[in-house]
């Protein structure tokens, strides 16, 4: 009897040990999605902020692939693009070759995409197919597939709004892109940090996990709000700091008719807002701070709460810094990335609060 349960037992570990290097192999793949996202972002934001999102006219996924290899394939595709109001009324004297800069930021943005669905696609069918998948979250990565399908529609729908009225992409499309592109870097950093093993610190307070989520939705929601800001050029006027236009409250905030549309449309308000939520957030995550350090100053809890605010510290300095310079192409990258770090960092810093997931139970241990 003795020596059943001891090869039971045995089994059992050998059960865990199998487990945890699988969990260790996908939180590894999730890694991975998780660079090649953040390379996507990046990417996304160099092709808005050099006005290069409207340069490739159709929506091909396949074809679309291969660039133009020879000077008619560039001139065909540069014919298409002076169809557009873009063209018409802001590049009237661009010439093929400059056409060539901007096409390449938005090619290589739509590659990227492309890849992101082999990056995630692939090494999930293997290691479902494999067995290495513990059943209980198939429908999530599954699901994450399938908002990153979605993301490539969205992706579209937001050039299909600037290639006839306008001259530019809609800020409110381009802030859906952008916030469904977090939601899928979210996701994988979620499940990425719910497979690792965890400290046993308990949490400095009670509210401590309810205050990490609030983190992490505002530093969502600065994100949408930096989104409006760059489809509006809001940042590009009222280059000056801590005083906007003279004043702490500035004039024309409520400009255009009906009131709440100044939220979404009128720049100096949308600049505004993401000012105060900035504010906001800075505020939050230094109380957060604080009250980690003194309720359990030695928890890997407090310790994340000292990294979390230095790296909104180190954002709202690339922030300001960005509105003062007028929006410099690295500078606004740089604050770009800095933003989906912060939200990253968020994101790990909540899920750290529950804990690593129980084992998938396979063998039961019997008397």
């Amino acid at each position: 009897m003795v020596v059943a349960n001891f090869t039971q037992e045995q089994a059992v570990l050998n059960e865990v040990a199998r487990q945890d290097r699988n969990r260790r192999a996908i939180r590894i793949w999730l890694a991975c999605v998780l660079l090649a996202l953040f390379g996507l972002v990046l990417v996304g934001g160099a092709t808005r902020l050099t006005n290069s999102g409207l340069s490739i006219t159709e929506w091909q996924p396949i074809h679309g692939a291969i660039p133009p290899l020879n000077a008619q394939e560039w001139q065909e595709e540069f014919d298409l693009y002076k169809r557009i109001p873009q063209f018409q009324q802001l590049n009237q004297d661009m010439t093929v070759d400059e056409f060539k800069g901007i096409f390449w930021w938005e090619w290589a943005h739509r590659l990227l995409a492309r890849a992101m669905g082999v990056i995630f696609g692939l090494p999930l069918l293997f290691f479902v197919l494999t067995g290495r998948v513990e059943r209980k979250l198939w429908l999530p990565l599954g699901g994450i597939f399938v908002l990153g399908g979605l993301q490539g529609a969205i992706g579209w729908w937001m050039v299909s709004s600037g290639l006839e009225a306008r001259t530019d992409v809609s800020q409110y499309r381009l802030a859906t892109h952008l916030v469904t592109a977090c939601l899928i870097f979210a996701a994988c950093m979620w499940f990425m940090r719910a497979l690792a093993p965890h400290s046993n610190d308990p949490a400095p307070t009670r509210y401590s996990a309810k205050l990490a989520g609030l983190i992490a939705f505002m530093a969502l929601f600065q994100i949408y709000l930096g989104a409006l800001v760059a489809g509006l050029d809001a940042g590009l006027s009222y280059n000056t700091w801590p005083l906007m236009d003279g004043a702490v409250v500035p004039g024309g905030l409520f400009a255009q008719s009906p009131a709440w549309i100044n939220f979404f449309e009128n720049p100096k308000m949308v600049q505004y807002v993401h000012r105060l939520g900035a504010y906001a957030l800075f505020t939050v995550v230094a109380i957060n701070m604080i009250i980690s350090l003194r309720a359990a100053a030695q928890t890997t809890h407090a310790r994340r709460s000292v990294v979390l605010f230095v790296l909104v510290l180190i954002q709202a300095i690339l922030g300001i810094s960005t509105l003062l310079l007028q929006v410099p192409l690295h500078l606004a990258l740089t604050h770009q990335a800095g933003a989906l770090i912060v939200f990253g960092f968020a994101i790990a810093n909540w899920r750290g609060f529950y804990g690593e997931y129980p084992h998938q139970t396979v063998i039961a241990v019997r008397d």
